[in-house]
């Protein structure tokens, strides 16, 4: 047996010694990364936004479970016949880091709900997890389907949001279109790109212990709405590689959108007139 197998085996054998659960635990902090904070002046930005709250029954859990959002509704005359957009953000942030794009989807035409995810912002609290986070964009679904539901609505999410927003769209069969940007097609694969972090490289042994795998390359064909994706060509942290292999394995209608010079965080702010574009082109949205 050559030594880097019996390593690689004597590693494996180790980890699922010390336990799963801590194995797991570990995972789902580092891709979460959960915070009750904004960053910068976005808090600020979030204020004249309403608040949100939905309440339901955690089949993932057994308990109770509430969730906190803000809702942003469109402007102008026409507002009451917005669409609706359901708004999932990305790791580490609470929803009011989102103030700034939630802001610029409206600029697009929508009405916005944004939440976080349980462990985030004022949300129940406890470590997220991939089925959690499933569990609660399905809650504010259902929240919005109940609320709004002669309304067209939609899918939003945002780099790990985006991975959340594919699972929900692949399930629900009454959005009228998904859109993800800064996205990837699943965690072993965006890991293997990465330079640091708990696992690195394309060690494949490796990616054998990841639990929370967040596989959206193989739930986007099961999308029947619309599917937008959108990258900056210069987003350091997802490879636009990542959302290019995403936007071949859906079916069609789709589009892509590479954004010349976004990066990771300022692609949405660049791209107004490309996404407006892209919504008239795809969704026939004005």
């Amino acid at each position: 047996m050559k030594r880097w197998l019996f390593f690689t085996l004597i590693a494996i054998a180790g980890a699922l010694t010390l336990g799963c659960t801590t194995l797991d635990e570990k995972q789902r902090a580092w891709i979460f990364q959960p915070s009750d904070r904004a960053w910068g002046g976005t808090a600020e930005l979030a204020q004249g936004m309403d608040e949100v709250w939905i309440a339901f029954d955690s089949k993932a859990t057994g308990q109770g479970a509430r969730l906190h959002g803000l809702w942003l509704a469109a402007d102008g005359p026409h507002a009451a016949q917005a669409p609706v957009l359901l708004y999932l953000h990305g790791a580490r942030w609470n929803v009011e880091g989102s103030a700034p794009r939630i802001k610029r989807m409206q600029e697009l035409g929508f009405s916005v709900l944004a939440i976080d995810y349980r462990g985030f912002g004022k949300s129940t609290a406890g470590l997220p997890s991939e089925d959690t986070a499933y569990e609660d964009a399905r809650a504010a679904w259902d929240w919005l389907a109940a609320k709004y539901p002669q309304r067209p609505r939609y899918i939003f999410g945002h780099s790990l949001g985006g991975a959340i927003a594919i699972d929900l769209a692949a399930r629900v069969h009454d959005e009228r279109g998904t859109i993800v940007e800064g996205t990837f097609t699943s965690i072993p694969e965006l890991a293997g790109t990465m330079k640091l972090g708990w696992l690195q490289g394309s060690w494949l042994p490796m990616s054998m212990l990841v639990t929370q795998r967040f596989d959206s390359l193989n739930k986007v064909a099961k999308i029947g709405s619309p599917l937008l994706v959108v990258h900056g060509d210069s987003d350091s942290l997802i490879a636009s590689s990542l959302g290019k292999k995403l936007f071949e394995a859906a079916k069609e209608p789709k589009q892509f959108v590479l954004v010349e010079g976004g990066s990771h965080f300022s692609t949405l702010a660049m791209a107004q007139a490309q996404y407006r574009k892209a919504l008239g082109q795809l969704f026939s949205l004005k």
